[in-house]
């Protein structure tokens, strides 16, 4: 790792990993002893990469003073300089340049970044004569300029995507931090609030009132379940994952029908009808069976044709502990099943949809979490959801 003390401009052709390769290949090339890559601005001459076989003594992050070198010209004219002999050319046989560093061959063609502005220079020098003016050699070096460029504007638009990955990442984390907070804050006014109206529900006399009252019931249970799908959805993405608490019960049928007699409670216009097995025995989180049961009836309680009845099946068959809910609807596409189970994805043909999408990406989670699978089959308008899992 370079020091923070380096030019951010010799960090950029440093981090190019082909930089060292490509001044080896142009000095091979040239016959030239030394070529570098250079920073150049109008008052400063800044090494950043070097392949010296002169012992020239130049480092990365070496400056020069920019009057006595000719990238300085090079930068003014944005043309580049090639002399194949000092001594045989008219314009710097007497220059102060080739005199102060003692080169007869020299090059220096300008680099610049693929928005226009000057980057610096390829350049290369040697105390003995060259041929680099030929047709060949010079066409060579000006493309290991212009292969220069396009890295540096390459590794520019990778630094910029992995920052803006970096920050979304975190702002991600953040609002999910925010989200789970929020859900958990919200769980005692909604207890309050359904405590409230099972008070008022039982000390009403007025119908008009008692509908009041279910409403406030219904849309309050409603809140608590989009509060913890959010939850449970945030914790499985911030990595700590759904939390399950298996124990062995003997009574999974008691709180399954609890689920059943509630949302027929909620909705008592919608015919349920169950088929729950006595003294289901599984290894389980009888909780998160609630939970996956009622997102289940939910979905089905939602999208489900509200004239025909739900159908709850839960046994165990064989080695396996089968829980299904069918409801009458329109056949699913394999390409609408397939989305089915990922998160915040609703049918956009399913008119007037409540909650956030998260219900059946919980539903599967859960499943997963007890070594388990969630299936769907559609077939002559009736939908079916299948959760299956081990009963040993």
């Amino acid at each position: 790792m370079m020091p923070d003390s380096v030019p951010q401009h010799v960090r950029e052709i440093q981090a190019i990993a082909a930089v060292p390769r490509v001044l080896e290949t142009v000095a091979t090339m040239t016959g030239l002893g030394f070529v570098c890559i250079a920073h150049v601005t109008d008052t400063t001459w800044t090494t950043c990469a070097v392949h010296d076989q002169l012992g020239f003594g130049l480092q990365a992050g070496d400056p020069l003073d920019v009057t006595t070198t000719l990238c300085e010209e090079v930068r003014a004219t944005r043309q580049p300089i090639v002399i194949d002999s000092v001594r045989d050319s008219d314009s710097y046989r007497d220059h102060h340049t080739p005199r102060l560093y003692g080169f007869q061959s020299y090059f220096s063609i300008p680099i610049f970044r693929p928005d226009g502005d000057y980057f610096g220079t390829l350049c290369g020098l040697d105390p003995k004569p060259a041929a680099l003016s030929e047709g060949a050699t010079m066409s060579a070096l000006t493309l290991f300029a212009e292969l220069i460029s396009r890295q540096l504007e390459t590794d520019r638009s990778l630094r910029a995507t992995r920052s803006d990955l970096l920050s979304e990442r975190e702002t991600a984390e953040l609002r999910e931090q925010f989200i789970a907070v929020l859900g958990h804050d919200l769980r005692t006014p909604l207890s309050a609030i359904l405590t409230g109206a099972e008070l008022l529900k039982h000390r009403s006399t007025d119908p008009a009132t008692d509908k009041i009252v279910e409403r406030m019931r219904s849309s309050a249970m409603r809140m608590a379940g989009l509060v913890d799908n959010v939850v449970d959805f945030t914790r499985g993405r911030m990595g700590s994952g759904l939390a399950l608490e298996l124990c062995q019960s003997a009574d999974v049928h008691l709180m399954l029908d609890q689920v059943v007699d509630e949302l027929r409670g909620v909705y008592p216009h919608r015919v349920i009808r169950s088929d729950i097995a006595r003294g289901i025995a599984l290894r389980s989180d009888p909780q998160r069976l609630a939970q996956l049961l009622s997102n289940l009836l939910k979905n089905a309680l939602l999208h489900g044709d509200s004239g025909e009845p739900i159908h709850v099946d839960a046994r165990i068959d064989g080695a396996s502990f089968v829980l299904a809910v069918s409801n009458a609807g329109p056949d699913l596409s394999q390409t609408v099943i397939d989305q089915l189970f990922k998160p915040y994805w609703r049918a956009t043909s399913r008119a007037g949809d409540e909650g956030l999408g998260l219900g059946l990406y919980i539903v599967d989670q859960i499943a997963r979490g007890h070594d388990g699978a969630i299936g769907v089959t559609s077939t002559d308008g009736r939908i079916t959801f299948t959760f299956s899992m081990p009963a040993a």
